[in-house]
């Protein structure tokens, strides 16, 4: 028979800890995945918040004064858990939006698929890009790092201690935006220089043979050469994923700091 006490304290402590573990297995990038039962995802975040409160071992009160001061301590916590995994997330939508710029240029912005994953529209390449970001992120152990960067919260951001920079928080965010921008369009420029050229090489078919139909032929021409050079570009994609790993190392980091007290 198992017998097993614990203090009101340690209950209160390890409700908080859980409240921020789940919070980010909501949101972070692989963990919310949208085709994984919830039990699977409720059961990691005990079985994490476990271990990480068996590190912690509260000794202190909590300071509150009422079951409303308490309700506000489990809010801060969600919140901290929610900002940490959200700052991965963003970096992850850089390939949605790489292969929505893609699809544009080749013409396959009306196609649309349900991604399951998310549960949300997606485009083909869009789609595409983010499963191959998804499998070199578990094939590489990123999702290590990133419940190795939860664990370090509890070091660097105490529990009922987050301290939200709301300045700091907001430069990241609009300093991200600018290099969101960049990171999408380093990946669709091979076919985005490549549909240039070929727009160009129809304008001069269109001027020298007038009488052909150069808009049935390029919008076939596109489909073809764009799908073509993605193929041939797909060896790239590790390169992308890592500089894109990079970011979100980063973007994590800055998040913590616009938390710390």
């Amino acid at each position: 028979m198992i017998s097993y006490s614990f203090s009101l304290n340690e209950l209160e402590y390890f409700l908080l800890v859980m409240t921020r573990v789940t919070c980010f297995i909501f949101i972070a990038p692989f963990f919310n995945t949208a085709n994984t039962p919830n039990r699977v995802k409720i059961g990691l975040g005990v079985f994490v918040s476990i271990l990480i409160f068996n590190g912690i071992n509260p000794h202190e009160q909590l300071q509150y004064d009422s079951v409303l001061g308490y309700a506000i301590l489990v809010m801060k916590e969600a919140l901290t858990g929610l900002l940490v995994g959200f700052s991965a997330n963003m970096c992850v939508s850089v390939t949605s939006f790489a292969g929505h710029i893609i699809d544009m240029d080749i013409g396959l912005s009306m196609v649309s698929l349900y991604d399951p994953t998310t549960r949300d529209n997606a485009t083909i390449t869009g789609v595409f890009y983010q499963y191959v970001l998804m499998l070199i992120l578990i094939c590489s152990g990123m999702y290590r790092y990133l419940i190795q960067a939860l664990i370090d919260t509890f070091t660097l951001i105490p529990l009922t201690g987050a301290i939200f920079q709301l300045d700091h928080l907001f430069q990241t965010v609009i300093q991200f935006m600018s290099d969101y921008i960049i990171i999408g369009f380093r990946i669709a420029l091979p076919v985005f220089v490549v549909m240039i050229l070929l727009n160009a090489i129809l304008g001069i078919m269109a001027k020298v043979a007038p009488q052909m139909n150069m808009f049935a032929v390029g919008l076939q021409l596109k489909i073809l050469v764009g799908l073509a050079v993605v193929y041939l570009t797909a060896g790239m994609l590790p390169g992308a994923c890592d500089f894109v790993f990079e970011q979100m190392k980063k973007l994590l980091t800055a998040f913590v700091q616009g938390m710390m007290p």
